[in-house]
């Protein structure tokens, strides 16, 4: 079966890689390695206008960040290229000559103004819009005239006036569209560029595609599809629709729910296995109720019976949460290496510290990031001064009767310990605390002043990596603060 089965992935280069593309890429990526298939890469470039090199490279670029590997296409080459449509031209003329030939599609004349005006015209009627087939009865003589007269011609197939298209998807089921429904569809373009349609059935039985994953939106496509691949005399891949992608009020994933770009999620601080683990449960169960899952597992039990039919909704505090688990189990040094660009985006200067202060200060918020995005943030007061200390923590901790004197008696304590460390840190402030009505006020204001929060990781452990000049520092300036207010 393995030699059999060979799946693509064919985006189109004319915007941002959308991650519901990364889903469907990511099952065709698992259903070709389970088989021990061939997993391709298309780049559907005809729309002229739209398409753009920079396009492309993202496409590649979110390949090989998310580590789906391809085994032909792009920048790796194959026996079935090349693998950009816009170098496969001779292709689909080929193909359109021969239903054209074969009485199976015929040009049209007709201009995108006319085009217009007669959909407009048939939706008044409450007709449902759809060409009106007048060039399909054209005479060879008004043909010849109308091509002689300059315009500009299409070429539409000629769809059965009767019977249907049916097919078994393997994951919808069974399916069946009345020709009566389906118009006579274009096959190229006025530009001589081919449809979608077209070039994609050409591509797909070229490069031998036995089947053809995508999503739900582009099943009424499908039958159109059937009816070139009959016209021509090829074979039929085996088809399965995918459920959507849905936000959170279950309509479909864009933009306004918030980041639909792959690179979006990389930019704000996700790991790739992480994502890749996320989307691979959006609409695919290996059964059970496993949710952390490796890629040898996903491929060890991936199978199309495992999608279901439904939508699934895209829960971004569930990548969050998932995204945290991710980052908490890598190594420390990677960990680190990871979240250093998102902390110089920031504008921290880690260069101005010892690289075991910076690791240390980073590591101890590994357990509470949930992306590296959140971790500049999280971190930045061990890399700048505090210049506010938070409103809440103020009110609470920073009165003047209390608080100065508690503060003075914390840096008398910690100035004086002969070694300091997050324990010996901790015995100090335990015992200021005696003194100041327990150990709570003593470890909450300390926090609010070496921190400026109220919140963050544990207090003693932060003190030992600040060091003892930065804590006692940091506690004066508190103190001076709170006698100004």
């Amino acid at each position: 079966m393995a030699d059999d089965i060979r799946v693509r992935m064919a985006p189109a280069p004319t915007g941002r890689f959308h991650i519901g593309n990364a889903r469907t890429a990511l099952y065709n990526w698992l259903f070709a390695r389970h088989h021990q298939g061939r997993f391709l890469l298309r780049i559907e470039d005809t729309d002229q206008a739209r398409s753009s090199p920079d396009h492309v490279a993202e496409i590649i670029e979110v390949f090989r960040w998310l580590g789906l590997d391809y085994d032909e296409g792009p920048q790796v080459g194959g026996d079935h290229g090349p693998y950009f449509q816009s170098q496969r031209l001779d292709c689909y003329r080929d193909a359109a000559q021969r239903l054209l030939d074969q009485g199976k599609a015929y040009p049209c004349y007709c201009s995108p103004d006319e085009l217009d005006a007669r959909r407009r015209e048939m939706e008044r009627q409450g007709l449902p819009p759809r060409y009106d087939r007048r060039c399909r009865a054209l005479s060879q003589a008004d043909r010849d005239r109308l091509a002689a007269e300059g315009r500009p011609q299409a070429l539409r197939f000629t769809t059965p006036d009767g019977g249907a298209v049916s097919w078994r998807d393997l994951i919808r089921g069974d399916i069946s569209f009345e020709n009566a429904v389906l118009d006579d569809f274009v096959l190229v373009k006025s530009d001589g560029f081919p449809s979608y349609l077209l070039a994609c059935v050409v591509d797909d039985a070229a490069m031998a595609i036995s089947h053809v994953m995508r999503g739900e939106d582009l099943i009424s496509g499908t039958p159109r599809q059937i009816l070139i691949y009959q016209a021509l005399g090829l074979p039929l891949p085996e088809f399965a629709h995918l459920p959507l992608i849905l936000g959170p009020d279950r309509s479909k994933l864009s933009k306004r729910h918030g980041p639909v770009a792959v690179m979006d999620y990389r930019d704000g601080g996700y790991l790739p296995d992480a994502l890749v683990n996320f989307i691979a449960l959006l609409g695919w169960s290996p059964g059970g109720d496993r949710e952390i899952l490796t890629r040898e597992e996903m491929i060890l039990d991936f199978s199309i019976e495992g999608i279901g039919k439904s939508g699934a909704v895209f829960d971004l505090e569930k990548l969050d949460w998932m995204n945290g688990l991710y980052l908490r189990q890598l190594p420390p040094d990677r960990y680190v290496a990871l979240a250093g660009p998102f902390l110089q985006r920031a504008g921290l200067d880690l260069d101005a510290f010892p690289a075991g202060y910076v690791r240390d200060a980073l590591l101890l918020e590994q357990e509470r990031a949930r992306t590296l995005s959140e971790i500049p943030d999280l971190t930045e007061f061990f890399f700048r001064e505090p210049v506010f200390y938070e409103e809440k923590g103020v009110r609470k901790w920073f009165q003047p009767c209390n608080s100065a004197p508690l503060l003075a008696a914390a840096r008398a304590a910690l100035e004086a310990l002969p070694a300091f460390d997050a324990a010996a840190v901790e015995a100090a402030l335990r015992s200021v605390g005696e003194q100041f009505g327990g150990a709570g006020p003593a470890i909450h204001t300390t926090r609010l002043a070496v921190t400026g929060r109220t919140a963050g990781p544990g207090l003693f452990e932060l003190m030992g990596v600040l060091g003892r000049d930065r804590v006692l520092a940091r506690l004066s300036r508190a103190e001076q603060h709170i006698a100004s207010r």
